[in-house]
């Protein structure tokens, strides 16, 4: 049996939705996830910056922004001790100009994933998996990075249909 990691990112406080801002108290790449726990075993890890990015929306993403200018590298609040006994990582986050937040490059780096692979699925409203995946890659030489899943956040309560399709076309054994 494949030993899976979750490994996520994801923003409540003020959020887009199809053109409105929101407060969410639970941000809409970790409904994803909580979804997945009804459907698969596997450990799930929150990626958590110790500085995070501000409450509100347009501050939040101007933070990520320079971030992804500066390749900055947040530091997060933990860190799993070894990735060594997972064969599939999935790998979930928002879309954050066009690739994924720099606290998951943080997480990327830390880590060996040759041999293993790994599941990108990005939550967005409308611009989808950008260059993430290609960004991924280029973080985790050695590995197979899979074709990933683009749910819409604002529709994400209501992906799980799409997720689980996903998940089995992977190969992951469903509950």
């Amino acid at each position: 049996m494949t030993k899976i990691l979750t490994a996520f990112f994801s923003r409540a406080d003020e959020n887009y939705f199809g053109g409105q801002m929101r407060y969410v108290t639970v941000g809409n790449t970790e409904l994803a996830v909580n979804l997945m726990k009804e459907m698969i075993d596997a450990d799930v890890f929150k990626i958590e910056m110790k500085k995070p990015y501000a409450a509100d929306y347009m501050t939040c993403i101007n933070e990520a922004k320079k971030d992804l200018r500066e390749n900055a590298r947040p530091e997060l609040v933990s860190y799993p001790d070894s990735i060594g006994r997972y064969d599939t990582v999935i790998l979930a986050y928002p879309n954050y100009w066009g690739t994924f937040p720099m606290a998951v490059a943080t997480f990327l780096e830390l880590y060996d994933f040759s041999g293993k692979t790994i599941l990108p699925l990005c939550t967005n409203e409308g611009s989808g998996l950008g260059e993430s995946e290609n960004d991924i890659r280029k973080f985790t030489p050695g590995a197979e990075v899979r074709k990933g899943l683009s749910v819409t956040g604002s529709k994400t309560a209501e992906s799980g249909a799409e997720i689980r399709a996903w998940l089995a076309k992977n190969g992951l054994e469903l509950r």
